[in-house]
């Protein structure tokens, strides 16, 4: 069964790149200790994926401020990783990265999660996972339409928010320091009286 939110995230052992070594990464590993947020991708050395891959690493500062690490992961070899990240970004390449790429090449991690397709590739799949290794959100995007970065963010801040802030939950576009409801009928009525006042 793939991956679903509330369950635990399935575990997996690989190769990946990490700066510009290689080194096996073990996603039980960061339980207890990290959130994380594991993203897949088709493949190296196209189009779309630069561009999400990057804007992950040129804000790695906000996630591990956070507490979290990111992992990229796609059905290429180490190899092609490699090659991806000594690429400048100029020319489409990666220019350098600050978090772990995965190589996936059984395509069973993939699988796992859902989102390999017939053709052997990846979907653009998002798991935010928390410090007791349960997805606590999933999205899946299309192959030709890119992922935001900052609704990743948005998304692990409202996840801690909720762990922390137990019986308030967080509205539609909620981003820190913004209002919350109290989840219960005679509670939520200040959040809604106010809401509808705007």
């Amino acid at each position: 069964m793939p991956a679903h939110v509330q369950k635990e995230a399935p575990d997996f052992t690989a190769d990946a790149v990490v700066g510009e070594e290689f080194q096996q990464i073990k996603l039980s590993d960061y339980r207890g200790k990290k959130y994380v947020v594991l993203f897949f991708y088709p493949l190296d050395f196209t189009f779309v994926c630069p561009t999400e891959i990057v804007a992950f690493s040129d804000r790695i500062k906000d996630f591990h401020d956070r507490g979290a690490e990111v992992l990229g992961c796609s059905v290429d070899s180490k190899f092609s990783h490699l090659a991806w990240v000594q690429s400048p970004r100029e020319k489409g390449g990666l220019g350098g990265l600050s978090y772990p790429l995965v190589s996936d090449l059984t395509k069973k991690i993939s699988a796992d999660y859902g989102v390999l397709l017939d053709g052997g590739i990846a979907l653009r799949g998002t798991f935010v996972i928390d410090l007791k290794g349960v997805v606590r959100a999933i999205t899946i995007h299309d192959l030709p339409i890119g992922r935001s970065v900052d609704e990743t963010l948005r998304v692990l801040d409202a996840l801690q928010y909720s762990e922390t802030h137990q019986g308030e939950v967080c509205p539609a576009g909620w981003t820190k320091g913004g209002a919350t409801i109290k989840a219960g009928v005679k509670e939520s009525k200040a959040y809604f009286e106010k809401a509808a006042k705007k």
